[in-house]
């Protein structure tokens, strides 16, 4: 053996020595992952992806996938001449986009990633909030405030919806049967309302009803960055609360901030912001001492890992 093999094979002996710990710790654990941005456009980030929630799966951890879709439901809003409006980040949706929001979100995108998942070994089923009555859903109030008027006004994006309830059953039976549930977020209401629902919200509320030990979030940023851009880790819930209070965590981090600490404080164990720009930064955020985003936990006594 060459000296360049016997030193690639030390690195991997000590990459496995270093995951063992975190495998047998997460043995028969629900870990929640909401899959988007440059993780869910980019081919061999997509390909990397798929084969981290196969190993997942493997090495006995549940994964339960909960995907966006935005960027492709604009570009075929475009294609089809529609306009996408947005009101305060979120897309307005009248009838004709629910439909092609949920052809886009339940069909296109949801079985492109069972696809890949199975091509590289695993065993994945696509799920609609729809189905099995996952999702129960209720529209949105959108309200904004302005100077000018007494009370805030009311702003309709038509079916723009957030969760009321999840009946987890449908998800317990593919975890017990060993396959891996990728979600689309859309919902329903009693009436047979569809609803298209932020998919941060949803993976934080999914993660709080299965009883998860982690929630992580993939984004297009290294994280929850301080003044000077470095990555926050290690945070916990009372440390993040006084960041929001204090205007340091704002503007377009703030929602999925407020999604993993809202898993938190509902039980879950730990939430992560990472950089889904980074090759099986899922792997690595998991299995390693040193991860690649921001953590939270529940306690200040908590490890960072």
């Amino acid at each position: 053996m060459s000296d360049s093999d016997k030193k690639k094979s030390s690195y991997i002996a000590e990459v496995l020595t270093e995951a063992l710990p975190y495998i047998r710790r997460f043995n028969g654990k629900t870990i929640v992952i909401k899959y988007g941005g440059n993780a869910m456009s980019d081919d061999v980030l997509k390909s990397g992806f798929a084969r981290d929630v196969v190993l997942m799966k493997l090495v006995g951890m549940n994964p339960v996938l909960v995907h966006g879709g935005g960027p492709q439901i604009g570009a075929l809003l475009e294609k089809l001449g529609k306009k996408s409006e947005f009101v305060d980040g979120m897309r307005v949706t009248d009838n004709e986009t629910m439909d092609i929001v949920e052809m886009v979100l339940g069909g296109l995108v949801n079985k492109e990633i069972v696809s890949l998942i199975n091509r590289h070994g695993g065993n994945a089923v696509g799920l609609s909030g729809k189905d099995g009555e996952l999702i129960r859903a209720r529209k949105l109030v959108c309200k904004r405030n302005s100077p000018e008027l007494k009370a805030p006004e009311i702003i309709d994006i038509g079916h723009v919806g957030e969760v009321e309830s999840i009946d987890t059953s449908v998800v317990d039976l593919l975890i017990g049967g060993d396959f891996i549930p990728v979600i689309a977020p859309v919902g329903v209401d009693e009436s047979g309302q569809s609803y298209n629902i932020n998919a941060d919200l949803v993976a934080g509320k999914m993660a709080e009803v299965l009883g998860a030990e982690k929630l992580i979030m993939l984004t297009n940023t290294a994280g929850l960055l301080d003044a000077d851009g470095n990555v926050l880790t290690g945070l916990s819930a009372d440390e993040v609360d006084s960041l929001i209070h204090e205007g340091v965590i704002h503007g377009g981090m703030l929602p999925k901030i407020r999604a993993a600490l809202d898993a938190v404080h509902a039980g879950v164990k730990a939430s992560h912001i990472i950089d889904g720009r980074v090759e099986h930064a899922v792997l690595l955020e998991i299995l390693t001492d040193v991860g690649v985003g921001t953590l939270i936990h529940g306690h200040k006594n908590l490890s960072a890992s």
